[in-house]
């Protein structure tokens, strides 16, 4: 019998208890979209939060974290620059495949787990930061009754941590992790799988042929 399967994220899976692990607050800073050449989205929350502005986002093209930020954005009727392999180091790579003096604007939460934006204005590519969501803890993460014999899928390490403040890693767990900066941010006794994609569908398929 397969062991319940538990996935803490903003999104849902058929196969699994879906906790949402973040509370979501978007903010409206004034931004001039007419200054940048590209927008940067590392989150499908952008979506969200650029449908609060008016059309003129639209005629800028939007460099893109993951398969599913790019989805999100098309669908808001934005047209793709590039998409990523789902890590911030991997944007920086592909920024440097532009002209310096290219403008962007990376649209942020109010904490990110990469550094690639400094990195890249260290080199010397013009980019901007514009903070538009902050994210917190979920009651539901906190509140929530866990099964000893679980497996406990984790898609970013903001969802690591808020599990980590109200509940306990069991050796009865077996854990699936999104990406490598979510498999950084468990405990470092904690064994995990690492999906083969950036993907909720890949972590389930993971955690379903363990």
């Amino acid at each position: 019998m397969l062991k319940p399967i538990y996935l803490f994220s903003l999104s849902t899976h058929p196969d699994t208890i879906n906790i949402n692990s973040l509370e979501i607050r978007l903010l409206n800073p004034k931004i001039n979209f007419e200054e940048y050449d590209y927008l940067i989205a590392t989150s499908k929350q952008i979506a969200r939060v650029l449908k609060q502005y008016t059309q003129e986002y639209k005629a800028k093209k939007v460099l893109c974290i993951s398969n599913a930020t790019a989805k999100s954005i098309e669908a808001i009727g934005c047209e793709v620059l590039e998409i990523g392999s789902g890590y911030g180091d991997n944007l920086g790579r592909i920024i440097e495949k532009y002209p310096r003096e290219r403008k962007w604007l990376y649209l942020r939460a109010e904490k990110v787990a990469s550094n690639f934006v400094q990195e890249s204005q260290e080199k010397g590519f013009l980019i901007d930061e514009a903070i538009v969501y902050e994210s917190r803890c979920s009651k539901a993460i906190v509140d929530f009754t866990l099964s000893d014999e679980a497996t406990l899928i984790f898609t970013s390490p903001s969802s690591v941590k808020c599990f980590s403040k109200a509940h306990t890693f069991l050796q009865t767990h077996t854990i699936v992790v999104i990406g490598e900066s979510t498999k950084k941010a468990l405990p470092t006794h904690i064994q995990c799988r690492v999906a083969k994609s950036m993907s909720i569908d890949s972590c389930v398929a993971v955690a379903k042929n363990l």
